[in-house]
């Protein structure tokens, strides 16, 4: 299984909160990923674009999918993450008051993120932006 793909996110474009998330689960269901690990995945990349729409000038989420893993890539033209550790504190939040109001910014994006996948790691330069890395394993069949 080879896929790859690339997606863009435009920050501040709260109506289109999802949409990458959702054409990164079809195109799973398509290549037959086991339920499990396309729902994993497809929270990851719901979680990721909402931080981007959040708190991101603009990113880009990257899809790679092989036989033995999913990867996703996030990278984003943000304000950087001045101290990771607190960040993927739960509950931990720097949203504004009109992120709250629509629904978003409780603080559990990162938990969620990294509780979802295999591996994680996290950058982040402040004024630069953050980057991501999560993968999934997808265990031999047969």
């Amino acid at each position: 299984m080879q896929y790859e793909n690339s997606y863009p996110v435009k920050g501040g474009d709260f109506k289109e909160a999802g949409k990458v998330a959702v054409l990164v689960k079809m195109a799973l269901k398509k290549m037959g990923v086991a339920p499990e690990i396309l729902r994993r995945a497809a929270i990851a990349a719901y979680e990721s674009e909402v931080n981007i729409i959040s708190y991101a000038r603009m990113g880009t989420i990257r899809l790679q999918v092989r036989d033995d893993h999913i990867r996703i890539d996030v990278e984003d033209e943000g304000p950087g993450i001045e101290d990771i550790e607190l960040a993927m504190r739960p509950g931990y939040s720097t949203a504004t008051e009109l992120i709250r109001e629509l629904g978003f910014g409780a603080g559990m994006g990162l938990v969620n993120i990294k509780s979802c996948s295999d591996e994680f790691e996290i950058t982040s330069e402040v004024n630069q932006g953050t980057k991501l890395r999560i993968l999934f394993r997808i265990p031999e069949t047969g």
